[in-house]
């Protein structure tokens, strides 16, 4: 992993003080950038992305074809820089691009639905999940991973709220029928994961099956990317600072998860689906979504 993990763990671990019928599917990953020459290092976290953005933005055989920056150029192409989410605007396909790094140094996931790349390019594929994975597990075993990713200027209550929902609204049945239809008929699965667990993805994920059959699979990653006070003041990485950091995020993860745990209820076997909450920090959004526009126009040639 590129960045710094702070925290790693299920939350009633990390807050075992925290009573609000905590589930032990609900996780925490607490991630930090570092500091050089008294600054957040804002081109490290640039170059993150870019080093990953073509994976996001398109299939497999286009990342075959192309090399270097025609690779980036045809990626820079495929983004809206757009979202119908104006609570996030713009940047959030930059925390779509985090996310789908994140699982894949992190949780050893394989991009299977490039899905930046199907909401260019056919409406169908846009609705639902922001990411979809799969992690091969031990003995051909494999676990579905449907991610949430937003970029926000805050983590007031409002906005968690905002996230519940959306998180809500992927998990209803007709959403996550079609979420394994698309994982399914998508081509890359073959060549990323190869034909026979392919094919058994493909058995599991058949439409005539019940979705609650797989819901023991499913993983729910949810990548916030915010605004942070403390950090934007920080210019040194110090255990001072690590601290005020692990507390906060212990802190939002309380409130979120409480609020999530209010509204989901009703989901059928929610309590088989394991989240994963993912807190990133950076100083200014505003800067980080204006140089990530300003490389995408560059490669674009605008």
């Amino acid at each position: 992993m590129l960045f710094e993990v702070l925290l790693n763990n299920q939350v009633r671990n990390i807050a075992p003080y925290f009573e609000l019928r905590l589930i032990e599917n609900d996780h925490l990953l607490s991630i930090i950038n570092d500091f050089e020459d008294g600054k957040w290092r804002y081109k490290k976290f640039q170059n993150y992305i870019w080093d990953n953005i073509a994976e996001t933005t398109l299939n497999y055989k286009e990342r075959e074809a192309l090399v270097n920056q025609s690779l980036l150029t045809a990626a820079a192409k495929n983004l809206r820089l757009s979202d119908k989410d104006d609570a996030t605007g713009e940047g959030s396909e930059l925390a779509e691009i985090l996310l789908y790094a994140l699982m894949k140094d992190h949780y050893k996931a394989l991009p299977v639905v490039p899905k930046i790349f199907y909401k260019q390019n056919t409406q169908d594929y846009a609705k639902g999940s922001d990411s979809v994975h799969i992690v091969i597990e031990d003995n051909e075993e494999f676990s579905l991973w449907f991610g949430e990713a937003k970029f926000y200027n805050s983590v007031d209550n409002s906005r968690l709220s905002r996230i519940v929902e959306s998180v809500k609204n992927s998990l209803r049945t007709d959403k996550l029928k079609k979420e394994c239809s698309i994982i399914s008929g998508v081509s890359d699965i073959s060549y990323i994961i190869g034909d026979n667990i392919a094919e058994k993805v493909k058995a599991v994920l058949s439409y005539q099956n019940s979705i609650d059959t797989i819901k023991e699979l499913i993983h729910v990653p949810i990548l916030l990317l915010y605004e942070c006070s403390i950090t934007k003041t920080e210019s040194v990485l110090t255990e001072e600072y690590r601290r005020n950091i692990k507390e906060l995020h212990v802190d939002i993860a309380k409130r979120y998860f409480s609020k999530q745990l209010e509204n989901i209820s009703d989901i059928f076997l929610h309590e088989k689906i394991k989240f994963h909450f993912i807190l990133f920090p950076v100083p200014d959004k505003e800067n980080i979504v204006s140089k990530f526009i300003e490389n995408v126009e560059f490669y674009r040639g605008d």
